[in-house]
């Protein structure tokens, strides 16, 4: 349970860092505005992924879904339509733009999560493993 609470606050701090100052410059926007909006979607992320795979893992056990592929590629779709039923209207009225400019903005988003998405995980479990390792010769 810590291990995920840590990784998953670690996940959205580290990608706010990169994020708010690269998208405030690419758009244009006011980084504090856009810092605001990018922290309330972290949260929102946070929850909606908590509640999503809560309810997923309790349809995936009473079907017996097997974690394949495809089901991973179910549940990560699954994911982000829930998620961007939230997502939308927030950033749309937060920033004042039309919900077709969120969109784009959330692709714009989605791209970037998905590219540091793979490099956080990879470099956490490879952190995790060295120290579980460091730990283990420390005994």
């Amino acid at each position: 349970m810590l291990r995920r609470v840590l990784h998953a606050v670690l996940f959205e701090v580290c990608a706010l860092v990169i994020l708010v100052p690269l998208m405030s410059i690419g758009f244009g926007m006011d980084m504090l505005h856009f810092g605001g909006l990018a922290v309330l979607l972290a949260l929102c992320a946070m929850a909606s992924n908590m509640i999503y795979n809560h309810f997923y893992e309790m349809v995936e056990h009473h079907y017996g879904w097997q974690r394949t592929v495809r089901m991973r590629v179910v549940h990560t779709l699954g994911f982000e339509a829930f998620f961007m039923a939230i997502a939308l209207p927030l950033t749309a009225w937060w920033l004042s733009i039309s919900v077709v400019e969120a969109l784009l903005l959330d692709v714009t988003f989605s791209i970037f999560f998905m590219i540091y998405a793979f490099c956080f995980n990879w470099v956490f479990d490879i952190a995790r493993h060295r120290l579980a390792a460091r730990v283990v010769a420390d005994r």
